[in-house]
């Protein structure tokens, strides 16, 4: 008669406690060396951008930068006041078109859609836009506004940067609403308010600098947007129409325009213009960040 021995469980080797901390303690160091060094790197390739921009945009900014227009094709001086002007009315009509659809469609997701169906198809399609190629955009816009009124205008442009800018304050604005506190709601509705009454004086002024810097942040956005431009305003060497009928001038299509030219002073007002734009959307991000901590 045989009998059988089950095999005993092998016996786990004994590793000292202090052994383990301190390898854990080097493993912590390595990802800390790890981590610092990639922050370091992305920190020297930003400033490496920056200080470029400044040393070579610094030496085309003069009063007749800012007060003359961009010059023809192999001729001398010139500025981009046209270029300037145009670009900030271009972001004025794009960020005008954008907040109230913006503001308004976040605001439903947030008081009233929340978890319906309807509104987790809305924010799926807005994290879609969010993503999407912005030269997508301006092809779009183009179909629609350029092509069957055969020609190019401001408000093609406008409509296109809004398009750009509408996800990111649709993002913005339901999060902030969605961290004021329901009790705050809740008293309002208590008082016999209407939910509409409560959005407007209650949700809204509670979260209205996280909503503001929504908004500035979209413009920092489409500032510098090409893409789009390209397709809808395209760009000139003049001053534009009031009626932004035709081709508007605007800093980022003349900043690729001119940086690929063969013209000195042409690739000077470039690297001008790249720094104009670059400080602008540095100040507009400071002046969000102010507004965040002042709201806190």
């Amino acid at each position: 008669m045989t009998t059988s021995t089950s095999a005993s469980p092998r016996e786990l080797p004994h590793v000292p406690w202090g052994r383990v901390r301190q390898g854990r303690r080097s493993a912590d160091r390595a990802m800390k060396l790890i981590a610092t060094g990639f922050t370091f790197c992305a920190i020297f390739v930003l400033f490496w951008i920056l200080g470029m921009l400044v040393v070579k945009g610094i030496g085309g900014l003069s009063l007749a930068t800012f007060t003359q227009v961009t010059p023809g094709p192999g001729s001398e001086g010139g500025g981009l006041a046209n270029a300037i002007v145009g670009s900030f009315v271009l972001t004025f009509l794009g960020i005008a078109v954008a907040t109230p659809i913006g503001v308004l469609a976040g605001t439903w997701l947030a008081e009233y859609g929340r978890k319906s169906q309807l509104a987790n198809l809305i924010r799926f399609i807005n994290d879609i836009l969010l993503s999407a190629p912005s030269i997508l955009i301006g092809l779009f816009v183009y179909v629609i506004l350029v092509e069957p009124f055969r020609g190019y205008s401001g408000w093609a442009g406008g409509v296109a940067l809004g398009i750009i800018a509408i996800p990111v304050i649709v993002r913005t604005t339901e999060d902030m609403l969605n961290l004021v506190p329901s009790p705050l709601r809740e008293a309002g509705a208590a008082l016999g308010a209407p939910p509409a009454v409560v959005i407007t004086s209650v949700t809204w002024r509670a979260a209205k600098a996280g909503m503001v810097t929504g908004i500035l942040l979209a413009l920092a956005r489409i500032a510098g947007e090409t893409a789009p431009l390209i397709f809808t305003a395209l760009n000139n060497n003049f001053w534009f129409s009031p009626s932004l009928v035709g081709g508007v001038s605007n800093l980022p299509v003349t900043i690729y325009q001119f940086a690929s030219a063969p013209y000195e002073n042409w690739q000077q007002l470039a690297w001008a213009g790249s720094l104009i734009i670059t400080m602008s959307i540095l100040v507009l991000s400071i002046v969000a960040r102010r507004i965040v901590a002042g709201g806190k």
